[in-house]
């Protein structure tokens, strides 16, 4: 409806001690102490550290630092979460000026961890929210859970005005580190990062001037009915018991084809009628063309007459350079997601605010600016919103240290290559 309104009025990424950074000695040590792991594994590995696009400053759970990784326990899944939602949520509410008592909805979105109380408990009773808090526990949403907590809260503004909404979403990397053997499930260590984010969200019209976004559109697809996307991502344990993420080669095909879905259906809400009228046109008069190659038989859509900028779910190299082929976009375009890809690495559902935080501390969120925020999230999901920037925004945020040391020329980590072009060369001297 047209008074409905959804507002971000801040928002908190989590930076972690530079205690718990994963560099290359930290993670060569990690590797090498794995006794499952053989020369063959090596070199995989170092290939795909290589190649991940991951930097040397993003940050790990503490049990891996300290080497227990094989052995986690509940005690330390509950710290990391703790770390993560209350150093967000202190800083949220001190920036806002928006006490915890005036917060009408909780969503807490973490996939990997089940606690008793719940975390959204946890929330509630080190804050002492108020009894009537409407509270709402997301677990197994994946890296897209943020996206699809936003899209409940604006369907819960509808019935519930002038209200305050809060959003924590991270990750438990913790009990969830893959101790094993198999490459496909190797992967997710090489990738997944420590992180999370807290959003203050409202629908009070009073407050439009102080906020920071407005949400415009929002799309949710679910992909799950797909036997092959709903298998690409799944957790499992492989032959010798070790729990881990199975990354199947029919990923990229299912994201792809969720992304589509999705577009088919935020892409005539988005994209000004103009654009949609010459996109039509050109795909005819190439698919009757005898002269038209394959690739060129679908007119590409111009997204950027949409939105200016393309906050991409950091989830890999791979993930963000298929995105950018899919959607004509350039290497400008990507930079804030490869950005927050090398300096964090994939923070699952917290990923999109790192984008956004680098977009921001680098200066190019202007008034009237729109974002187009695109997630994707095993089962398969895609969810993707589009945001009005409302005011000019230049919060460094979590960059503060570093900003000024971005864009980096190249994401390959040529540090492993240098430390460990031993693995290579023994397979030479085989």
């Amino acid at each position: 409806m047209r008074n409905q309104c959804c507002y971000i009025l801040a928002y908190e990424c989590y930076k972690a001690p530079d205690d718990r950074k994963l560099d290359t000695e930290t993670c060569g040590k990690l590797i090498l102490r794995n006794k499952n792991l053989g020369m063959e594994e090596y070199r995989f590995l170092l290939q795909a550290m290589v190649n991940a696009g991951i930097g040397e400053e993003t940050y790990g759970p503490r049990n891996v630092i300290a080497g227990t990784e094989e052995s986690p326990n509940l005690s330390d899944a509950l710290s990391e979460i703790d770390d993560i939602i209350f150093d967000t949520l202190d800083k949220l509410f001190a920036k806002t000026g928006v006490s915890p008592s005036e917060i009408d909805i909780l969503v807490v979105t973490v996939s990997m961890i089940s606690s008793a109380p719940s975390l959204p408990a946890r929330v509630i009773n080190r804050y002492k929210m108020k009894e009537d808090i409407k509270v709402f526990n997301l677990s197994g949403m994946g890296c897209s859970a943020s996206v699809i907590a936003v899209d409940l809260v604006q369907h819960l503004f509808k019935t519930y005005k002038n209200a305050f909404a809060v959003i924590v979403s991270s990750e438990s990397l913790s009990p969830n580190w893959y101790c094993g053997k198999e490459r496909s499930m190797m992967l997710p260590n090489i990738l997944f990062r420590l992180g999370g984010c807290s959003l203050l969200l409202t629908n009070k019209r009073s407050l439009r001037h102080q906020a920071m976004l407005k949400l415009k559109h929002s799309v949710r697809i679910h992909a799950g009915s797909l036997d092959e996307a709903y298998g690409s991502c799944t957790r499992i344990e492989d032959a010798q018991g070790y729990c881990g993420f199975f990354l199947t080669k029919s990923l990229p095909k299912a994201a792809a084809k969720a992304v589509t879905m999705n577009l088919r259906v935020l892409v005539p809400k988005m994209l000004p009628i103009r654009e949609i009228v010459r996109y039509a046109i050109v795909s005819y008069w190439r698919s009757k063309s005898k002269t038209a190659t394959p690739e060129a038989a679908g007119a590409s859509l111009n997204m950027k007459s949409g939105v200016e900028h393309f906050c991409i779910h950091p989830g890999g190299r791979a993930v963000i350079d298929g995105m950018g082929r899919s959607l004509g976009l350039n290497e400008y375009d990507l930079e804030p997601t490869r950005m927050a890809l090398h300096r964090f690495g994939n923070t699952s559902a917290a990923g999109l605010w790192y984008v956004l935080s680098y977009m921001e501390a680098k200066k190019k969120l202007k008034k009237g600016d729109r974002i187009l925020m695109i997630s994707l999230g095993a089962g398969f999901k895609c969810n993707n919103c589009v945001w009005e920037v409302m005011r000019d925004l230049e919060d460094v945020n979590v960059w503060e240290d570093c900003i000024g040391r971005y864009p980096v020329k190249s994401t390959a980590n040529t540090s492993f290559l240098e430390k460990y072009s031993w693995v290579n060369e023994s397979r030479h001297e085989q």
